[in-house]
């Protein structure tokens, strides 16, 4: 009986240790707590972007706010209208480098990524970008392809040789390349698109291929402009809204310009920059150079009559979503490519 006893007093003492009381239960208890917190934390970061109150020293969250808004807003009246923002492919990830979480929030409300020199044109024209450059920028380009977006890499290059190997460049990594002849945009080039065909492109994602030119001034007039682009193959063809210093183009100029020389359609993608003011716009105020509004910022040393701007001014916001974002939608433009989202680069380094 005493021997049973005995038993039964350690038996129930052993029974009644907690896994608390075990060192090891206690350190594993404690990690899956950490990473529960830290799944939470990151979710708390990529869900920042939707919130009103993102820290005002967030220059790259409030960036991000501004371009969801503007999706929100366009996709809301246009279904399938594509959002590409133009560099500053750091908004990716939450964080300070490329393998950090993704900002799921900003992928989900663009369609591709516009990306300048990612082979040629850093540090100028028609010279191959370093390989640690193009290492950093396919870092981040590639978690956003992954991600379900479309690249489009855009090299400044004119010698055959160099355009050849950014067509292969561009190709072996899964981007749509447009091999740029003049860093000012205005020449469309004579060089037959890569992968040319005669599809009717009804998303990004059926493009090959691409033309961006912004600088209108050279053609004889608008007509002579869209009869040149009619007399191409590109598959999305990115411009201004404006006929250089005319009136914008029209619903009618646009489905002109969708129409490919072989018969097939293409996309029309607007530009638009949200991160500097541009003093030749139809916003500009003549009184604003001497009695500047609160968020208009310093010229661009680079670009003469461009200035940055507090993109998270309410007052800004209100021009590029209540002014400027409906003349490209009333248009009929199938996209918007937003430029100078690298504009939180600025504050940063003011900070």
């Amino acid at each position: 009986m005493k021997k049973l006893t005995l038993f039964l007093c350690i038996l129930a003492l052993v029974c009644g240790c907690s896994k608390d009381d075990n060192p090891e239960s206690k350190n594993k208890e404690n990690q899956e707590q950490n990473e529960q917190q830290n799944n939470q934390n990151q979710q708390n970061n990529q869900n920042s972007d939707d919130d009103e109150n993102i820290d005002p020293s967030d220059y790259r969250g409030l960036m991000r706010q501004f371009v969801i808004s503007i999706s929100k807003k366009a996709k809301a009246q246009k279904s399938g209208f594509a959002v590409i923002p133009q560099n500053g492919i750091q908004l990716v990830t939450t964080g300070d480098e490329s393998d950090s979480p993704l900002a799921d929030n900003y992928l989900a409300a663009i369609d591709g990524h516009g990306q300048e020199d990612i082979f040629y044109g850093s540090p100028s024209d028609n010279v191959a970008t370093s390989s640690s450059d193009v290492k950093w920028l396919r870092g981040y380009l590639d978690r956003s392809k992954a991600a379900g977006n479309v690249i489009l890499c855009t090299d400044y290059c004119n010698t055959e040789s160099k355009m050849q190997d950014s067509r292969e460049k561009n190709a072996a990594a899964g981007y749509l390349g447009y091999q740029a002849i003049e860093r000012n945009l205005n020449v469309i080039p004579s060089y037959t698109p890569y992968e040319e065909n005669s599809k009717d492109i009804k998303s990004l994602k059926d493009a090959k291929n691409f033309l961006y030119i912004l600088q209108l001034e050279d053609f004889t007039s608008k007509d002579d402009f869209i009869s040149k682009v009619c007399a191409t193959n590109f598959d999305v063809l990115i411009t201004d809204l404006f006929f250089y210093e005319e009136a914008p183009f029209t619903a009618s100029d646009v489905e002109r310009l969708r129409n490919k020389k072989n018969g097939g359609k293409r996309l029309v993608i607007c530009y638009m920059s949200i991160g500097e003011a541009e003093d030749y716009r139809f916003y500009w105020k003549n009184d604003w150079k001497n009695n500047p509004p609160s968020w208009l910022d310093e010229e661009n040393p680079d670009w003469g009559g461009n200035y940055k701007v507090k993109y998270w001014d309410k007052d800004w916001q209100s021009i590029i979503l209540g002014q400027y974002l409906p003349k490209i939608l009333d248009a009929g433009f199938d996209g918007v490519y937003l430029d100078i989202i690298d504009g939180f680069e600025y504050y940063e380094e003011k900070r």
